[in-house]
């Protein structure tokens, strides 16, 4: 109220004296009068911070001329000072600066006019707030730094800046002990990967370790809780961060300074796996030539079950020419909490070998390049259902895509186009038409109950049996002859032989 009064004092007495135009002082008069009337008119008790809030510049050097308390801050400990860096208007913090604003000044949640330059990705307002002496290593009450806030936002020469002036590279936050090496890897910063590398930052240091409880809806129901289990979360390196963001030149620069390829989260995931789940084959790349083994499968798959999941043809080859098994089975699921749109190869599909997965989801090209690595294009299930049957659809879901998106959750429905060329590839590869599984089900079968005309012509001359009936006395035919939606598809199925 202080300031407040002494401005109105002003306007009212010293800027009218001397009549229009006598003076320099009148003169600035003009312009600091409209500047002053509008920040006194919101009738708060700072207005300096009110001016730097609003990014009136010249309301601030307005009212700093007349000597306003720099220092004055706002009920959430905001400064003029943290608008001005909030705001990046260099200008205006100079101006406070030289005024005696107070560069540690903190807000009621830590933060320092340093903190939102860095947040900012500013470089010349976290130099100009250090040469006036901001202490590098404030950090808020969760342990975050000002310098792993700007390897977040990616700003190399803030980092830089930062480290000259004493910014400990190897601060951890609270919550996860996570370092400013791993948020610049996290984020796709390599710029800022290199400078913290040059400041000896640790490549192998790990977040924190936790356990965590896989449930399920069908876990969570009354005398089911005993199926709940618990899985280890964390223990990531700068490294797997970049692995799982998909920063192949962070990766680079990590293993070029001794990180090993190698290197797996606290469940066993291994780098490579993690690039290729996450849907990085060139992560994937640069871990495979720095010498990653590409048959790790510590958590029951490896990166080449993991790439055909993420229809990566070009790691497949790559994993391939590096010595990846191609008939390597499942032994373990993706570890679920609930069904949704992320990528997973839930424990259902245990023991399939990349083959199966790649005729599961309507992969042609990835089916033509595991059948070059050498894989066994007659592996089957346990039940005997064989990669034919499952690009046909023996165990799809109609609500489903092929890779267990409901459809209402954006998966989309298999194209018989896709069908027909993932049984083209799989002939072409020895894969064949008429096997039938333990329970009598074949492709055929499959492909009639779906509609896939075009299918059950290709697998009707490739030598599937048209009247072979399944466990249940179920022909082609008979499985759908009372459906009205399958009329033409029974009527096929009578011009190919099929009997009544």
């Amino acid at each position: 109220m202080k300031v407040r009064a002494a401005c109105a004092a002003i306007l009212a007495a010293g800027w009218m004296t001397g009549g229009p135009d006598s003076s320099a002082e009148a003169q600035r008069a003009k312009v600091e009068r409209p500047q002053l009337r509008t920040v006194l008119a919101a009738g708060g008790d700072t207005p300096l911070v009110d001016a730097a809030r609003g990014g009136d510049a010249d309301a601030v050097r307005a009212l700093l001329a007349r000597r306003a308390d720099v220092r004055q801050a706002s009920g959430d400990g905001s400064t003029a000072l943290h608008w001005a860096a909030h705001r990046d208007n260099l200008a205006m913090a100079d101006a406070l600066i030289r005024a005696g604003a107070r560069v540690n000044a903190t807000t009621d949640v830590g933060a320092t006019a340093l903190y939102l330059a860095c947040t900012n990705h500013s470089a010349p307002m976290v130099s100009r707030l250090l040469e006036a002496g901001a202490d590098a290593n404030l950090a808020l009450p969760s342990g975050e730094t000002p310098l792993m806030n700007c390897a977040r936002t990616g700003d190399a020469a803030a980092v830089r800046a930062l480290l000259a002036r004493g910014a400990r590279v190897e601060a951890r936050e609270a919550a996860h002990q996570q370092t400013a090496l791993m948020w610049a890897a996290a984020q796709r910063h390599p710029a800022v990967v290199a400078a913290l590398l040059a400041a000896k930052a640790d490549l192998r240091a790990r977040s924190t370790v936790y356990e965590q409880v896989v449930t399920s809806e069908v876990t969570q129901r009354a005398g089911r809780e005993a199926l709940n289990y618990s899985v280890r979360r964390g223990g990531s390196t700068p490294l797997l961060f970049a692995a799982r963001a998909g920063d192949a030149e962070s990766a680079r620069l990590l293993l070029g300074a001794g990180a090993d390829a190698n290197e797996a989260l606290a469940d066993g995931l291994p780098a490579l796996t993690l690039a290729a789940y996450s849907g990085h084959g060139d992560v994937a790349s640069v871990l495979l030539e720095s010498g990653a083994d590409p048959n790790a499968a510590a958590i029951g798959f490896t990166a080449l079950h993991a790439a055909v999941l993420r229809s990566d043809v070009a790691l497949v080859r790559a994993l391939l020419a590096r010595g990846a098994m191609p008939d390597a089975a499942m032994t373990k699921g993706t570890p679920m909490r609930r069904t949704s749109q992320d990528y997973d190869l839930p424990a259902a599909l245990i023991p399939s070998t990349p083959f199966l997965l790649a005729a599961r989801f309507l992969e042609p090209e990835i089916v033509r390049a595991l059948k070059a690595g050498g894989a066994n294009p007659r592996v089957t299930m346990r039940d005997g259902t064989t990669a034919m049957m499952l690009a046909a659809g023996v165990g799809a879901s109609p609500t489903q895509d092929r890779r267990g998106v409901a459809l209402i959750d954006g998966g989309r429905a298999a194209s018989e186009d896709r069908v027909l060329q993932t049984v083209e590839a799989l002939l072409e590869s020895g894969a064949v038409a008429e096997a039938s599984n333990q329970s009598g089900d074949t492709a055929l079968h499959a492909a009639a109950a779906a509609g896939l005309n075009r299918v059950v012509s290709r697998l009707v001359v490739a030598g599937a049996q048209v009247n072979v009936k399944n466990g249940r006395g179920q022909s082609p035919l008979s499985l759908i002859a009372k459906r009205d939606d399958r009329r033409a598809t029974a009527d096929l199925l009578r011009s190919l032989g099929a009997l009544e």
